[in-house]
């Protein structure tokens, strides 16, 4: 899972990042809003932690404008003001949680949680597909009693296989959501953490395979069901 800081203050922005990397989600910063506005209009990720005061365009009217283009990603909105209007004019923009500075770290994970179960779309612990079962808490992949550990880009390669539930995913979507815009990951990058997974399925004897539609991506097929 991969989300964006849009933040000036860059000491609290890498603070952001550490708590969202314990939570082992990815985490991009960005310190100004007119690219933070493109960054979110990307579709590049899953949740968004967005300052009100911001240079270039300040935060509620990068919101209220994304919102205009139909964007729906999460979005947890910070920021110093803790008046009612305020927390009111961020909700209207579209924020689905609204953090006063200063937080606290406890406080700002289950927010981040909660901005990511938006509408009810819950992130269970274990995705299933097939006879296979990823555990996110433990990023483990199992098949019965028997499970593998995965590292962390074949865990994020395979959770977004089962997300997508049979769907041909491009390499170039594995690439923009593991990596990001300035990763220097390539194809080849993609196709060897497929082999590492395909591997481990075949350890796990699945009945699910990684297949491969040719010059379009890879999806998962097979397994019966869980």
């Amino acid at each position: 899972m991969r989300i964006l800081i849009v933040e000036d203050n860059e000491r609290l922005a890498e603070s952001l990042r550490d708590i969202a990397g314990r939570l082992r989600y990815e985490a991009d910063i960005c310190l100004n809003g007119e690219e933070g506005y493109e960054l979110v209009m990307s579709g590049l990720y899953d949740g968004i932690i967005l300052d009100v005061m911001l240079p270039g365009m300040d935060g509620l009217t990068l919101l209220r404008r994304a919102r205009e283009r139909n964007c729906r990603t999460p979005v947890l909105m910070l920021t110093a003001k803790s008046e009612t209007e305020d927390k009111v004019a961020g909700l209207e923009s579209g924020a689905d949680y609204y953090l006063t500075k200063p937080f606290d770290k406890d406080e700002l994970t289950a927010a981040l949680k909660a901005v990511l179960r938006r509408g009810g779309e819950i992130i269970p612990d274990v995705l299933a597909f097939g006879d296979i079962r990823l555990n996110q808490s433990t990023y483990c992949l199992e098949r019965g009693e028997r499970g593998i550990r995965l590292g962390k880009r074949e865990y994020e390669v395979m959770r977004i296989l089962m997300h997508h539930r049979g769907a041909v995913v491009s390499k170039e979507t594995l690439i923009l959501k593991i990596w990001g815009n300035d990763g220097e990951a390539v194809d080849n990058n993609v196709e060897i953490y497929i082999s590492f997974l395909r591997k481990k399925l075949n350890f796990l004897k699945a009945e699910t395979e990684i297949a491969t539609a040719r010059q379009l991506g890879y999806y998962l097929t097979g397994g019966g069901k869980t």
